[in-house]
């Protein structure tokens, strides 16, 4: 039985070799995804949020934390001097992190989602995209950009039940031809603060040569819908993030900008 035991080594290693090729080709080998190990696309039910039931209207769950240090967007258009548009992402308490899409929901992580006319359009892992004319087409046309974000697991960042998104209009983001550059200097920005009622700085009112390209920047600690007359501008204000309306002065007279919940006056814009 003693000279038996060496035979049985040979066996053995061979077995083994066996195990470890067939291990190999199970795993696949390296990996070949961008998924952390132990994650999937599947969303997490971790503790970074509360996931709801509700959905952002395309199908991804909504992921709803605090408004105290929730993620942040604003977003900004202008024509391409080549070709499309422009779009840039300006968020806050929020990082980028296309390395780790499709991993678990890490706080103020992840990328964001474009809308065109309430329709996906494009995934962006960046602040800068640029749009050409070619998507636009594909898509079938559209003048309302709306940018949400997105945890890595592909839910919905939410305040309030409410998707963290922004928008912008195409068509009116600048005076100018979409062909055309649109430099910062052609653009008025006024930005309001609404807090318990009170807005600063006090209503008063904001100049405009006509031509020039509004921007409006209102921030409100309570959920409210802002309001331009005379140009049908509306844009939705959830509570403790910057809602952007971007629009050309192309009428004059005096315009009132409201909020419609809380009826509060904001500015006056007067364009000659």
């Amino acid at each position: 039985m003693t000279r038996a035991r060496p035979a049985a080594r040979p066996a053995l290693a061979l077995l083994t070799a066996a195990v470890l090729v067939l291990g190999a080709g199970a795993c696949g080998g390296r990996a070949t995804t961008h998924h952390k190990p132990g994650t999937s696309h599947a969303e997490d039910t971790g503790s970074n949020g509360r996931l709801l039931k509700a959905d952002d209207g395309d199908g991804h769950r909504l992921r709803q934390v605090g408004a105290d240090g929730a993620p942040e967007v604003d977003l900004a258009v202008r024509p391409d001097s080549e070709d499309g548009w422009n779009v840039h992402l300006t968020v806050r308490n929020f990082r980028f992190t296309p390395d780790s899409v499709g991993g678990g929901a890490l706080a103020g992580r992840g990328h964001a989602r474009l809308f065109l006319d309430g329709h996906p359009l494009a995934r962006v892992y960046g602040a800068w995209f640029h749009l050409p004319a070619s998507l636009l087409r594909a898509a079938g046309g559209g003048t309302h950009l709306t940018a949400g974000l997105y945890a890595d697991d592909h839910t919905a960042w939410a305040v309030g039940s409410t998707p963290v998104r922004a928008a912008a209009t195409l068509g009116d983001a600048v005076s100018a031809s979409p062909a055309s550059p649109a430099p910062d200097d052609d653009t008025t920005t006024v930005d309001i603060a609404i807090e318990g009622g009170e807005v600063t700085p006090a209503p008063g009112r904001t100049e405009v040569h006509k031509g020039r390209t509004v921007r409006l920047r209102v921030r409100s600690d309570r959920d409210d819908v802002l309001h331009v007359h005379g140009y049908d501008k509306e844009a939705r204000l959830p509570a403790g993030r910057t809602a952007t309306v971007t629009f050309t002065a192309d009428r004059t007279g005096l315009f009132e900008v409201e909020t419609h919940e809380s009826d509060l006056l904001l500015t006056q814009l007067v364009v000659r």
